[in-house]
């Protein structure tokens, strides 16, 4: 596995090294002592997640405030997704800056989410499967979002269509109500 830092502090981009023949391939999509020896993180992940959208699906950008934050590891299994975290920790060198990359089932790239940032993709492919581990339980009363087009993050969405959004992601809080 290869992991390269991003632009943004604490956030790991993760390459598998995939055996591949005439049968197909195999790689571990996550093994602890490797995560930690590549990132100095500990993977203590509690609950895995599975999520379907379809073409022009945007999620996000979501997160959860303290004690409940979630470290997240955000794998696409099927499609394509453009995948952004924002920084909104209060003390990091990058905060109100953002990352994107292209997770896909051919590239099986791999995202680490610190705590303390917030989430997003659009859905590229028809459809997309995205698997997350997290290291803390989903808790609903913790549970915020920052709306996907807010100015100040000004995130370049490759919008080809208007986004399908849900209700709650539309009645999300700007990035500067975080503060």
């Amino acid at each position: 596995m290869i992991a390269t830092a991003t632009t943004i502090a604490d956030v790991w981009l993760l390459e598998p090294t995939v055996r591949s023949d005439e049968r197909g391939f195999f790689f571990e999509s996550f093994n602890r002592q490797h995560f930690e020896a590549l990132t100095g993180l500990a993977g203590d992940f509690v609950q895995d997640n599975h999520s379907r959208s379809q073409r022009h699906v945007l999620r996000g950008l979501h997160y959860q405030l303290p004690p409940h934050s979630q470290g997240k590891l955000v794998r696409v299994i099927q499609g394509e997704v453009f995948d952004v975290v924002a920084d909104i920790r209060p003390d990091s060198p990058t905060r109100g800056q953002w990352f994107s990359v292209v997770l896909s089932e051919e590239n099986r790239r791999q995202l680490w989410i610190p705590p303390g940032l917030a989430h997003g993709f659009l859905t590229l492919s028809e459809s997309a499967d995205l698997l997350y581990k997290t290291t803390r339980y989903w808790s609903t009363e913790h549970e915020r979002a920052i709306r996907w087009d807010d100015p100040t993050l000004a995130i370049a969405w490759p919008l080809s269509a208007p986004p399908i959004v849900s209700e709650k992601d539309r009645q999300a809080m700007n990035y500067k109500e975080t503060a």
